[in-house]
């Protein structure tokens, strides 16, 4: 059983002109493969997504933008309660507007959230968390990621916010993903 206890109730709860804040992140991580010649590897991002508990489909760990924490720091404890990750947050993928029928409430009757999201690279994933009783964590290739997503916003996140940030080569200034390619990489080399 975890040790670590997840954050609920809405006392702390954002609100911005009628908008529930929420954090969110796509986790990622590198997967070297075999490449096509059989020598050469290939560095695959794959990100982690996580089960609904109200419906089929698979989502990215997100909540509530808590009054006593940065919008960075709710999106790493999202990580931690539902997907049982930690990691380095490295790059703001934007802001998301949903609808939500279960997040209505007296602050934000309509349902209406803005979901500030980031990339997370996973440095760590935990064999206990909080959510672990309720949450089933699957690795996805980006393609599949983009098939399974329970809802529209979640799919532009990834497509207009992740997606695209990788394509722009992730901004080379990340140390860290930048050892884990090259990481990729000397293991090519002692082959």
């Amino acid at each position: 059983m975890s040790e670590l206890v997840a954050r609920t109730g809405r006392h702390q709860q954002r609100y911005e002109a009628g908008c529930r804040l929420i954090a969110g992140c796509i986790p990622y991580r590198f997967r070297c493969s075999e490449g096509s010649n059989g020598n050469k590897s290939e560095k695959i991002v794959e990100v982690l997504m996580i089960n609904s508990t109200s419906g089929p489909g698979l989502l990215f760990p997100k909540g509530g933008w808590e009054n006593d924490e940065t919008v960075e720091e709710a999106a790493a404890r999202e990580a931690l309660e539902e997907a049982g990750v930690r990691g380095e947050l490295m790059h703001f993928l934007g802001h998301y507007h949903f609808k939500s029928k279960t997040l209505q409430d007296e602050f934000s009757p309509e349902g209406r959230c803005r979901a500030a999201m980031f990339a997370l690279l996973v440095k760590e994933e935990l064999t206990s968390w909080p959510e672990q009783s309720r949450r089933v964590r699957t690795w996805v290739t980006i393609p599949e990621a983009v098939q399974c997503c329970r809802h529209s916003w979640i799919r532009e996140a990834l497509e207009n916010g992740f997606n695209k940030w990788c394509d722009d080569g992730m901004v080379r200034t990340m140390k860290a993903a930048n050892n884990q390619l090259d990481a990729c990489d000397s293991d090519n080399n002692t082959n």
